[in-house]
Formats: structure tokens, sequence, C-alpha cells
């Protein structure tokens, strides 16, 4: 049995420390990103927002900050610790009232394929 790999093995010591906070807007920092899966850090400042768009599953999982998710028109008050699951074709957006930094996991799973 062979074994291949495809990517070498990566380690963080702490994820928030990757997060790129811009004035600009998100700037996303890709850990992981192939045509089936994708892996970010994001930092958001205070009042800034990644309006609401539809993809594919993704986990939300937030490092730092708090701030206000919704999924589907459902709102979530989000904080260091807190999760989100959002189904494959649900439209998500974040808004951070504080500086908020989180990890995304997306998958290209595709909508009833779950």
């Amino acid at each position: 049995m062979s074994q291949t790999t495809i990517m070498p093995t990566l380690f963080y010591p702490s994820l928030a420390d990757v997060a790129v906070f811009d004035s600009s807007g998100p700037r996303p920092q890709f850990l992981v990103d192939s045509e089936k899966l994708k892996v970010i850090v994001a930092g958001l400042e205070a009042g800034q927002r990644i309006p609401a768009h539809s993809e594919a599953l993704a986990i939300y999982y937030f490092l730092d900050g708090s701030g206000v998710m919704t999924v589907n028109n459902e709102e979530f008050t989000v904080y260091a610790g807190s999760t989100v699951v959002a189904p494959p074709g649900a439209a998500r957006g974040i808004h951070a009232t504080v500086p908020l930094t989180f990890l995304a996991v997306k998958s290209n799973v595709e909508e009833g394929a779950i």
C-alpha cells in the first residue's frame, strides 16, 4: 500500500495570530485551498461585515471577539468558543461588534448531498 502526501503537515500554535485585520475589509488567510476543501482564518474589525451569501457546507469556529452571524435570516450571537454549522446553500453573513477572529472550514458538498 503506497502513501501519497498531497500537502505538508501544517502546525499553527495560535490560529488567532494568523488572522489579518485590515480597515479596508476582511482579508481571509487560507490554510487549505483545494477544490474540495477550504480552511480559512479571518479577522474582522469592529463594525465590519461579511455580507450574506450562499455557498456550500461550512463550519465556523470563533476564536476571539464577538459579533452576530446570520444563517438564513436566523441570528446567532457569536463569541470565542462558539461554533456555527451552515448547511449547503444557506445564506450566511457575519457582523463584528468588536474585533472578531474565526476559523471557517468549507466543503464543496452539494446541497442535498448530506
